[in-house]
């Protein structure tokens, strides 16, 4: 605990990395629920226009990006959204043209005023420099995120399996349930943003959610083991990356990615070792 104890800088990334754990794996849940995985990382893309245009303006100010953000990313939301439903194209390619145009888009945009520094700062963030002010808007967007999703959490269990029975049992519609739901996942990439940067932000998202699935097969249990496994990854991240000089943010996804290797082999539900000692007890039984 020495560098989390010595120096306020780790202190801060901790607490945003567990603020940013709270919020944004149990959407990450739910996004692999919905088989909508790959949507959290179009979104993290989308958000790069937006923030481009918000340094343009006003050079690295936190509030600005942050506005910009979360409209570019909404934008591309709604917009993919209304393509799916009214032409032929399906969900997934609507988000990844979109996503696509709006990562060539941001990029073309920081590089216009910025240098490459400017550059990689908005592409990978800068944990290590988390501010009070970075903080408090990422608690302010874990609390908000934690209450909407107390306030829609049944609802966006039954859409997720079926739909249709949310609209005839329920005051909740599908269409209201999603945007919601979009809305935290944007909402909270622009708080990941400003932390992990518009590349890794999603990382945090996604990657422990997806290792949840081979600690448990009930979601109450996989939003706790989503949990859980995004705190060690954050911890243990920055542990790393103080101790072995690697950069924080890439080195928190990287102990996730780990934490995912390792609950795909040993992992009690589906895991490879797993699997194989149930088959070799299968046959020997035989």
């Amino acid at each position: 605990m020495q560098p989390f104890i010595e120096f306020g800088f780790m202190r801060r990334a901790l607490v945003a990395c567990v603020a940013l754990s709270i919020s944004a794996t149990p959407l990450g849940v739910f996004l692999q629920l919905r088989r909508m995985s790959l949507v959290g990382d179009a979104l993290s893309h989308a958000v790069l226009p937006g923030a481009a245009i918000g340094y343009l303006i006003s050079g690295l100010s936190l509030v600005a990006m942050g506005i910009g953000g979360f409209i570019a990313g909404l934008t591309v939301a709604l917009l993919s959204g209304a393509v799916s439903r009214f032409t032929p194209l399906r969900e997934d390619a609507s988000f990844a043209g979109f996503y696509l145009g709006s990562l060539a888009l941001g990029v073309t945009l920081v590089s216009l005023r910025g240098s490459s520094v400017d550059l990689l700062h908005v592409l990978f963030g800068s944990l290590l420099a988390v501010d009070n002010l970075s903080i408090v808007l990422v608690g302010a967007i874990a609390a908000l995120t934690l209450l909407l999703l107390a306030l829609i959490y049944r609802p966006l269990v039954i859409d997720a399996f079926d739909a249709t029975f949310l609209r005839a049992q329920s005051r909740w519609s599908s269409p209201l349930v999603n945007g919601v739901f979009l809305v935290l996942v944007v909402i909270n990439l622009v708080a990941g943003f400003q932390v992990l940067g518009t590349l890794m932000s999603v990382g945090l998202m996604m990657l422990p959610a997806t290792s949840a699935r081979f600690w448990s097969l009930r979601l109450p249990g996989m939003l706790a083991a989503a949990l859980l496994l995004a705190v060690i990854a954050s911890f243990s991240g920055l542990f790393a990356s103080f101790w072995l000089a690697l950069p924080a943010g890439p080195a928190v996804v990287l102990s996730a990615a780990l934490l995912f290797f390792i609950s795909i082999l040993v992992g009690p539900h589906g895991g490879l070792l797993t699997r194989r000692r149930i088959l070799s007890t299968g046959k020997e039984k035989v």
